[in-house]
């Protein structure tokens, strides 16, 4: 099994919903987050002064999902959340040994 990692831009986070959804995942979590990297901020301006902005606001999702399925799975993150600039996001693939449902006691992939 694996974790799929992934921070996108949030006006991303529907698109990348339903692409997930059409290849049969059925559940991920997503958490508001903050960052930066290449892009290094902006700057915006308030009331005629101008601020930077160093950490930009993204949507960090997770997923776990079958060997099988992963690279499928970052696939259609990678072309959902695409939009060909700076600050696109990343995606991080990590094991993951054991999934438990908490509810039936389920685990390993009879869990997802």
């Amino acid at each position: 099994m694996k974790l799929v990692i992934a921070v996108i831009k949030p006006f991303k986070l529907e698109a990348v919903r339903e692409a997930l959804a059409g290849i049969g995942i059925a559940g991920m979590t997503a958490s508001e987050a903050k960052g930066f990297g290449r892009q290094k901020g902006q700057t915006e301006i308030y009331r005629g002064a101008e601020y930077a902005v160093n950490m930009l606001p993204k949507v960090r999702l997770e997923i776990a999902t079958s060997d099988e399925l992963a690279p499928q799975v970052i696939e259609t993150i990678r072309h959902a959340a695409s939009t060909d600039t700076i600050g696109d996001g990343k995606i991080f693939v990590l094991d993951l040994p054991e999934v438990v449902r908490i509810r039936t006691g389920e685990s390993g992939e009879l869990a997802l």
